[in-house]
């Protein structure tokens, strides 16, 4: 559908949001229904990616052989496993490809690279539309990188339409890959950034001891204790105490960074028990120094079940109600798909999708590109 019938057209309207992230696990797949700027979950659906593809985007993190052709290839097969997760979504909610007005795609970063100009998502946008014979909106994050910004975190602006309350400081944290916030404090303009590693660090070291692709609940990292030294060390990143605004990725923060700071003494369980205070430490002083004192924190993204890393997000923040977003009407785990579903629809709509605030862009600023199905 094309932007001037989405104008026109009142009423209840579909979109399809698609996230795949840092965490490299799968494709969130969300059919969002909007009525009166308000979403409202439909369907959802969970591809995992098979481990030969998760290998192979890994390995395009940096410079090698023949990337180019390799990146090419890898955007086709994606383009097709995010088909197939919206026919599934479609079939699950017995929905037309028709009824849809669009789908909202992140694509899977490779690169995220502000300070030089670019980002890059491999996900063949054009393919999909026409894979999909639904209009595809893609390339977020491009036009904010073009007006000076940081290109993320994006999800802010969903944030501030959906959940800012007039009386209440509410913050939002997604944790997946990497952890971010949204500030919605009353009478104040939306703030948002990256705090650092969510959710990366720690499924990497459990992948490099076990055949288990993350810490569930955080049962192993409870099996273990922080090392002091260690999580000091590791907090001597200059990206912790850069001001806002900023965004991070696995430039800054993977197991080659990781592994100097090692010591051969070192047990496993209590590295991972370090990088989930890491994530944990890191959050909290992020909020405390850059949002004031909060009285609710919303949390969505994988971080959110993981019941030890809530634990000790609570007990870093004693004064702030810390919950996941389920309790107030939006499943942790499909929040970003539904914030890409926005997008779309922001785009189609001829509206801004991103907060100069959050990204440090010099303006309001459309987002996305359009492939008309």
């Amino acid at each position: 559908m094309n932007p001037e019938a989405a104008r026109l057209n009142p009423g209840p309207e579909l979109y399809v949001g698609l996230m795949s992230g840092t965490s490299l696990d799968g494709v969130d797949a969300a059919l969002v229904e909007f009525c009166a700027n308000l979403p409202r979950l439909i369907a959802t659906h969970y591809s995992p990616f098979p481990s030969r593809l998760v290998s192979q985007l890994l390995e395009l993190q940096t410079p090698g052989e023949n990337e180019l052709h390799r990146a090419a290839l890898l955007a086709n097969e994606l383009a097709e496993i995010y088909h197939q997760s919206v026919r599934a979504l479609l079939e699950k909610a017995a929905a037309k490809p028709e009824s849809v007005r669009a789908i909202g795609c992140h694509g899977q970063t490779i690169r995220h690279n502000p300070r030089h100009g670019y980002t890059l998502q491999l996900g063949n946008p054009s393919l999909l539309a026409e894979l999909c014979g639904i209009s595809v909106v893609a390339d977020f994050r491009g036009r904010d990188i073009a007006a000076g910004g940081q290109g993320a975190p994006l999800v802010p602006a969903f944030h501030d339409a959906v959940f800012r309350i007039t009386d209440l400081h509410r913050i939002v944290l997604n944790i997946g890959g990497i952890a971010n916030v949204t500030n919605l404090a009353p009478a104040t303009a939306t703030t948002g950034f990256d705090c650092g590693p969510g959710n990366m660090l720690m499924d990497a070291w459990i992948q490099t001891h076990s055949s288990l692709a993350f810490d569930e609940n955080g049962s192993w990292a409870a099996t273990g204790h922080a090392i002091p030294s260690l999580l000091q060390a590791l907090m001597g990143h200059p990206f912790f105490t850069e001001p806002p605004p900023k965004s991070c990725g696995r430039e800054e923060f993977n197991l080659s960074w990781l592994t100097p700071y090692l010591a051969n003494e070192y047990k496993a369980e209590d590295v991972q028990a370090t990088l989930l205070e890491l994530t944990a430490d890191t959050i909290a002083r992020s909020i405390r120094r850059w949002c004031g004192k909060p009285e609710e924190l919303v949390v969505c993204g994988g971080g959110a079940r993981n019941t030890r890393l809530m634990r000790r997000l609570a007990e870093h923040l004693p004064d702030c109600r810390v919950f996941p977003s389920d309790r107030i009407g939006i499943g942790a785990d499909w929040m970003e798909a539904m914030a890409f579903a926005w997008l779309a629809r922001q785009r189609l709509l001829g509206k801004p999708g991103n907060l100069p605030e959050v990204t440090g862009a010099r303006g309001l600023r459309e987002l996305g590109a359009l492939y008309p199905a």
